[in-house]
């Protein structure tokens, strides 16, 4: 047999959880903003005074996610999408119009739709993508506690995806996908066209997911 650089049977250890405390106060944990900060902590996400000037903001970071996934390649044609829940409205959610390149995309290009799929606000001179739709409408209406939902064909992503398993715990960076926080869904029944295959999606994601590889297809990460 080859050598291996990692055990075949490795001793299980004890594992040990460090959390950051505020020196003035030992009671009070640090966000992650002030643990990783020597000094003045960096700003966190602001509070707004309506939910106009809220929306605004997620707006046009949205538009900004979308210049990068541009920028680092994550277009496939009219594939991908990118939806984040609106402030006020918690049962409709922003996304992307069909047909409009990542790379163009401005906060008033946006479209909102409701949970019924139902363009209820935004632009309405095009489209939103209805596989797209019934993804992230799974998705929000199965996990309230998520704020926006990317889902993308990357060449590394698709490449991945083929071999349909998880990624391993190699480095500290693939960590914060440990445990229930991955998930595989196996099955592949193409373009998502139908309200079930959404739901399945959303089910094999689970009520800890933060990542979703779809075997043959691409990625779904959560934030």
């Amino acid at each position: 047999m080859a050598p291996s650089a990692v055990p075949l049977q490795p001793t299980p250890t004890p594992s040990t959880q460090i959390i950051p405390k505020s020196k003035s106060d030992p009671t009070k944990e640090l966000t992650p903003l002030q643990a990783i900060s020597q000094g003045t902590p960096l700003p966190g996400i602001p509070l707004f005074s309506s939910y106009d000037k809220h929306r605004a903001w997620i707006l046009s970071h949205m538009a900004g996610a979308f210049r990068v996934f541009a920028r680092k390649g994550f277009t496939e044609g009219m594939s991908g999408h990118i939806s984040v829940r609106d402030p006020e409205h918690p049962h409709s959610f922003w996304t992307n119009p069909l047909g409009k390149h990542f790379a163009t995309l401005k906060a008033s290009d946006m479209v909102l739709v409701d949970y019924d799929g139902k363009v209820v606000g935004g632009n309405l001179s095009r489209p939103a993508n209805a596989a797209g739709f019934l993804i992230h409408s799974a998705v929000h209406k199965a996990r309230p506690d998520v704020h926006a939902a990317c889902h993308c064909h990357s060449k590394a992503g698709k490449a991945w995806s083929a071999f349909g398993k998880k990624l391993e715990m190699i480095n500290q960076d693939v960590t914060y996908l440990y445990g229930e926080a991955q998930a595989l869904y196996e099955d592949f029944g193409g373009v998502v066209l139908d309200e079930a295959e959404g739901k399945k999606l959303a089910a094999a994601l689970g009520p800890k997911g933060k990542g979703l590889i779809l075997r043959n297809h691409g990625l779904l990460v959560r934030f």
